[in-house]
């Protein structure tokens, strides 16, 4: 007998099922007793009506998150919740759960967001955290089907680096045999490289950056889906970025429902183009609204959810001054570059960039930020045979994840984050 899952019972009324999962809890009520058994796709009532006092003895042996199979009929039940129960013939304990739990995945006795992350296994048997990571799944999923439906090649870019992407000094060191490496905080030099050769590329990779913030929205490692394409301006990549993000939360609102039932948030999909505001005219708005903010500073994380409020709910900023954006961002003219950030729910979640195609005016750029252009020597030669105008933006997963669920903390909605104090697990 094949085993069944949770979401297969309803086709199988009156027939008998073999079932594996975890004890969500157990009511022992004598005459009739109650398993709910868990597996990856729901929950499903079990029920042992007039058993032996040796079965009952049996029965108390069991406890929370028991690893247990059952054997049993599928009948209709007008109690239970998804409108079906399975009359116990049998069951056997498969592995046991040490007592007392330290997080209850019922959710009946609240777990502080420490607690969440210190027992990250036990939290991923929640339905919030299944309804959060089946909606992470859907947005990846819909970012790859995005751009393969659109002739793009995948890339898989170095984590490990011989220096920085975009300068700065936020860079994990390691020793790497004889010389000295970093874990790369941005894959843009690469994918750049791949765009000027396959004109279309796009990536989703982890990225890491050794700043020393606790702050709600940051981690130090994060996975961030990213593009770059040929022949193209920061207009052409703004477009593809609106209609990806629109596609990636159809996605959302049609295949996760019940995700978002469980999470009590609606998605609402916006309609296109979206608006667009110069970087100008955002301080202009946050300067009416009391805002100390001058030209040349960057927006703080309150300053973005005002925007957020006085804009729309997704917008982007665009035309930012140069001294805010990386070394290879394509100036528009003086004072600003070709640069855009998206900004969803009040919060960054993607930023991208013209990128420069010209050897003499990036190695220009790069002297400016005040680095050494010999550290780039292998990125500037690629534009030296033959480098077409090209563009891209990066979508940080956790931080649309986190935007989608309406959660105030990045890392509920980070698998296994990793920040300033956290290494475990």
């Amino acid at each position: 007998m094949e085993r069944s899952l949770t979401s297969e019972l309803k086709d199988k009324i009156g027939e008998r099922v073999l079932l594996k999962g975890w004890v969500h809890d157990i009511r022992l009520l004598g005459k009739i007793n109650f398993i709910l058994l868990r597996d990856k796709d729901g929950i499903v009532q079990c029920t042992l009506k007039n058993v032996s006092k040796e079965i009952l003895k049996e029965l108390k042996k069991i406890h929370q998150e028991d690893v247990i199979e059952i054997v049993g009929k599928v009948v209709k039940s007008e109690i239970a919740k998804l409108g079906i129960e399975v009359q116990v013939e049998k069951f056997k304990i498969l592995n046991k759960a040490a007592v007392p739990l330290p997080l209850d995945p019922r959710g009946v006795t609240p777990a502080n967001l420490d607690t969440k992350l210190d027992w990250r296994f036990l939290y991923f048997r929640t339905q919030e955290a299944r309804a959060i990571f089946r909606i992470q799944t859907t947005i990846l999923k819909a970012f790859r089907e995005f751009f393969l439906e659109r002739g793009f090649i995948e890339m898989q870019p170095p984590c490990i680096i011989a220096s920085a992407s975009e300068g700065g000094a936020e860079l994990f060191s390691l020793p790497y045999f004889e010389k000295k490496a970093y874990l790369a905080q941005s894959p843009q030099l690469y994918k750049q490289m791949g765009a000027i050769s396959f004109e279309k590329v796009f990536m989703v990779v982890p990225v890491f950056r050794a700043e020393k913030f606790n702050q709600p929205t940051h981690l130090n490692e994060i996975r961030q889906m990213d593009i770059e394409v040929a022949f193209a301006n920061d207009e052409d990549v703004m477009k593809l970025l609106e209609e990806c993000f629109v596609f990636i939360l159809e996605k959302v609102k049609n295949k996760n429902q019940r995700e978002l039932e469980e999470l009590k948030v609606k998605v609402e999909v916006p309609e296109l183009p979206l608006k667009r505001i110069t970087y100008e005219q955002a301080i202009e708005i946050l300067k009416k609204k009391g805002e100390k903010i001058e030209w040349g500073q960057d927006f703080s994380k309150s300053q973005e959810r005002i925007l957020g409020k006085e804009v729309d709910e997704a917008f982007f900023i665009k035309n930012w001054p140069l001294e805010l954006k990386p070394f290879y961002a394509m100036p528009k003219d003086e004072k600003v570059c070709r640069a855009f950030d998206l900004i969803y729910r009040g919060l960054e979640i993607s930023s991208g960039t013209q990128r420069i195609h010209l050897p003499e005016l990036l190695e220009k750029r790069i002297k400016a930020k005040g680095l050494d252009p010999k550290n780039f020597d292998f990125y500037i030669n690629a534009f030296k045979y033959g480098a077409p105008e090209h563009s891209g933006w990066s979508i940080g997963l956790e931080r649309l994840t986190m935007c989608i669920v309406k959660r105030k903390n990045i890392r509920e909605v980070t698998m296994f984050p990793r920040d300033r104090h956290r290494l475990l697990p």
